[in-house]
């Protein structure tokens, strides 16, 4: 058997974090045995359904290279099929006209509300020759006693009674096909062997089975995946960080590392934390996803995507610290030097560039103003006399910490005394890396120019 997967959102709304794992889910189950993972757009709701909303799907889908192989399938493209597959069971008594009335379908559900029982249409084996002339839904002729199983590959056997599952319909009074029909058919039509989808859905599956037996359809294998929760257990919401995975990569979030994060929600291989796409491809399978709902942690996510930032090749690194500005040859060179010690440090992509801008130009740093504030007159004077006994090449970063350890012993001073205005006067910044490194990076020459400028700009020169 080839496997072939699929995943099919709604386009109400963007791709959400539950979404884009269950995505993930498909993708890899597929690859992992060589299958087919596809991606079908379910816009049977067509008064929910926009393009904008289709638009972010894709474009979801396409930051976290999780797009179907082949062309997406259009749910509501499939409408005559659909119907088709209804006439079909109707005509074989496996579904019926039902003319109810919506109060009289009102009234039905009140009733059987009250009574903890199911609705039963009287149409259900009423004589075709009564019937009025009037609009219609199709409903399927669900079993009225024993029970229903399905073996699931993550929950286990779940039994149902059929006492319990109303005839669901098929085809609306319009006409139109409901959701529950057309993912049926569009299952089988486009040969998925696998339905991988989020554990709100099981209910639904125990209706569904009942089309694909009267159509003497094969089955697909079920994995019902517990959702996703918050930190506090409750069901995820905006307020816990449920946004768009396009609102994730626009607040500096890789892909990579998004990817990472959403298949250890819910899914292990043993103690490993960062798992690459390829090691995820070998690794996964259903048999290792949890019952239990897995909680979102915005803190985890970012711990994740600092590693990744890590793991970037320098270039890129250098690129997201440009921010786009153009550059000479000599920044470049800087700013390659510079990198890891900015990439340990950042968390979001948005981190390099603001923590490197003072070092993609020469002369004096924009100053922020916890900066400013270190710049004191007693320090400005400390910071323009080591200016002028800067020599003019002290090499490599140990040459420049023996030289700086032993200037502060010649003039009785700690590296406490001027480490944060030497900070301050050359990156306009509170916090930084290493100090020593950034002043060597720079060279001496471009430090003593700095710290003039910025001293006596201030007032504080001797």
């Amino acid at each position: 058997m080839s496997v072939v997967t699929r995943f099919a959102p709604s386009p109400t709304g963007f791709l959400h974090i539950g979404g884009a794992r269950t995505a993930l889910f498909n993708f890899l189950f597929a690859r992992h045995h060589g299958g087919t993972y596809k991606l079908r757009i379910e816009d049977t709701d067509h008064e929910r359904s926009t393009k904008e909303a289709v638009d972010a799907i894709h474009e979801g889908l396409a930051w976290l290279d999780l797009e179907g192989d082949g062309e997406a399938i259009s749910q509501s493209a499939r409408g005559e099929r659909h119907k088709e597959i209804a006439t079909t069971l109707l005509e074989a008594g496996h579904a019926y006209r039902c003319y109810l009335t919506q109060d009289e379908l009102a009234a039905m559900r009140d009733k059987a509300r009250s009574g903890g029982t199911r609705i039963i249409s009287p149409w259900r084996d009423a004589d075709p020759a009564s019937a009025p002339d009037r609009p219609y839904t199709v409903r399927l002729r669900m079993p009225l006693d024993g029970a229903t199983t399905i073996s699931d590959a993550v929950q286990g056997d779940v039994t149902v009674n059929n006492s319990t599952l109303d005839d669901l319909v098929m085809l609306r009074a319009d006409g139109s096909p409901t959701y529950m029909l057309a993912v049926v058919v569009d299952d089988h039509d486009m040969g998925v062997t696998h339905v991988i989808r989020g554990d709100d859905h099981l209910n639904n599956a125990f209706r569904q089975l009942k089309i694909i037996e009267a159509m003497g359809w094969d089955v697909p294998e079920y994995a019902h995946i517990p959702l996703i929760h918050g930190a506090d257990g409750a069901k995820l919401s905006k307020r816990h960080g449920a946004l768009s995975a396009t609102a994730y990569r626009d607040m500096g979030f890789l892909p990579e590392a998004m990817c990472n994060y959403l298949l250890r929600l819910g899914w292990s291989h043993g103690d490993d934390e960062i798992i690459s796409r390829e090691q995820a491809i070998t690794w996964f399978s259903l048999e290792n996803i949890g019952r239990a709902a897995a909680r979102f942690d915005t803190d985890k996510l970012t711990a994740i995507n600092a590693h990744y930032i890590r793991a970037l090749p320098v270039s890129t690194q250098v690129e997201l610290m440009l921010d786009g500005t153009e550059a000479s040859p000599a920044i470049h060179a800087r700013l390659q030097q510079l990198a890891p010690a900015f990439a340990e440090r950042a968390h979001l992509l948005g981190d390099l560039a603001a923590m490197a801008g003072f070092a993609t130009h020469d002369g004096a740093p924009e100053m922020e103003p916890e900066a400013a504030a270190l710049l004191t007159e007693d320090v400005c004077r400390n910071l323009l006399s080591l200016a002028s006994d800067l020599p003019d090449d002290l090499g490599d970063t140990d040459n420049f910490k023996t030289w700086l350890g032993d200037w502060l012993t010649a003039n009785t001073l700690k590296m406490r005394d001027i480490g944060p205005g030497l900070r301050a006067a050359v990156t306009g910044m509170k916090q930084t890396p290493d100090i020593v490194l950034i002043c060597q990076v720079l060279g001496t020459g471009e430090v003593r120019q700095r710290i003039n400028a910025i001293c006596k700009n201030a007032g504080k020169e001797v």
